[in-house]
């Protein structure tokens, strides 16, 4: 199978699991504007209730170990010559781009921003710890950036559509829930079942207000507290970055790490303040579980948790900052602070984190080299990170209008750069 296309020159994607919502429908009906073919692949009735091409919708109703022969057999028939998907970190994906890759098809990976909160990313091949980004060096971003110009919007304080993000887990958690009957062999590709998952969406929307007022209040008590502090980035327990690309078997063992090392080397007057992710669904008692390390390690006095809410507030006074790989950390890197990862991150280059022993960490952190990290900003930039979203209409036509062409280019984003052939990229200009 040709890399570039069939022999009628058609390009034919398969999209497989993409995020709730509509965006890979609206993807694929542009796709096929274009000229291009379009199928889709769903494992489940929350798939099918987001994909309007019924003649390109094949069900996919057998068991995980009738994947991989399926697939390949997809693939072949519908002379597949790309393929798109959401997150490469989950099975049905891991094995769909093995078989692929082995049949000459492009991967086309889509994951929430490096640069959030209003960037996507898209990469050829594999994000985050699959990335090509893993094996760049910064002295190599630089020299592709050596002619590009200099362009660094910058990032708005909040994302624009977590609510919409939340409505649209829950309808599709909701449709698995009540009319799945047809896919009684789907399985998440997380640990609870759909029904729990839709159980814990539901409960987000329904306290959304308690969270708002109480993170509101924990924030307030930082700010006006007087004392100085460390944050430690949270992610979710169940994230393909948490569970694939990290040391760590539970988020836990994270809090306690942290904790300890935070008991051991920082100055006493200091405090320490871990901050939820956005998402937090509540799966892992988060506020019991640090408040429970804090006191085996002798400073409960000194440990906070806060709920979600924007990161600017707290990292406009913080002194340094922890995590396994969150993407969060960019934001620490773009402000100058100090930063200790635990796992495999596109960002986690000598340049900007530190190799200090976490006690010494905390007792005197090594700030980045800030320059060095501006360059390895504007190098995304200009490559995988696309302005807009997946999951508000607003957010879906800005990056609509851009990552067509992308798909369709024969270069991907990193390789387009080094040769002049990027297609001309929409930035939002923000001030904060």
């Amino acid at each position: 199978m040709s890399t570039k296309s069939d022999d009628d020159g058609a390009r034919r994607f398969l999209f497989l699991q993409g995020p709730h919502g509509p965006f890979f429908d609206r993807l694929a009906a542009m796709l096929r504007a274009a000229g291009a073919q379009t199928w889709r692949v769903g494992f489940n009735r929350g798939d099918a209730a987001f994909w309007s091409d019924r003649t390109g919708y094949i069900p996919f109703l057998g068991t995980a170990a009738d994947w991989p022969e399926v697939v390949e057999g997809l693939l072949s028939r519908h002379r597949i010559t790309d393929i798109a998907l959401y997150g490469d970190a989950r099975q049905i994906h891991l094995d769909a781009i093995r078989i692929g890759r082995r049949l000459g098809c492009r991967i086309h990976v889509f994951e929430e921003g490096y640069l959030r909160p209003y960037w996507i990313t898209y990469e050829r091949g594999g994000a985050n710890g699959h990335s090509r980004l893993m094996q760049m060096t910064v002295p190599q971003m630089q020299e592709a950036l050596a002619d590009a110009e200099l362009d660094l919007p910058d990032a708005p304080a909040r994302w624009g559509d977590m609510r919409q993000h939340i409505f649209y887990g829950a309808l599709y958690h909701a449709w698995v829930m009540l009319a799945n009957r047809r896919y009684a062999n789907f399985r998440p590709h997380r640990d609870l079942h759909v029904r729990q998952e839709f159980r814990l969406y539901l409960r987000r929307l329904v306290l959304m207000l308690w969270h708002w007022a109480d993170r509101v209040l924990a924030t307030h008590r930082i700010k006006t507290g007087g004392f100085p502090y460390h944050l430690a980035l949270l992610q979710l327990a169940h994230d393909s970055s948490f569970r694939r690309h990290s040391r760590f078997a539970s988020m836990t063992e994270f809090l306690d790490l942290v904790i300890d090392g935070f008991a051991r080397g920082a100055p006493r007057h200091h405090h320490l303040v871990f901050k939820a992710h956005p998402l937090e669904d509540g799966r892992v008692n988060l506020p019991r579980a640090i408040a429970a390390a804090a006191r085996r390690h002798g400073v409960g006095d000194r440990v906070h948790h806060v709920r979600g809410g924007k990161l600017a507030h707290l990292l406009d006074h913080a002194r340094s900052a922890v995590t396994v790989n969150s993407t969060a950390a960019q934001q620490v890197l773009w402000r100058g602070l100090p930063l200790k990862v635990f796992g495999d991150a596109v960002y986690a280059k000598p340049e900007f984190v530190s190799g200090q022993p976490l006690p010494d960490f905390f007792a005197e952190p090594m700030r980045p080299d800030s320059r060095a990290y501006r360059d390895f900003r504007h190098f995304l930039l200009k490559t995988s990170q696309v302005s807009g979203g997946f999951y508000s209409s607003r957010g879906r036509r800005q990056l609509l209008r851009q990552v067509v062409d992308m798909m369709l280019a024969e270069d991907d984003p990193y390789d387009a750069l080094e040769r002049g052939t990027a297609a001309p990229r929409q930035h939002l200009h923000v001030v904060r």
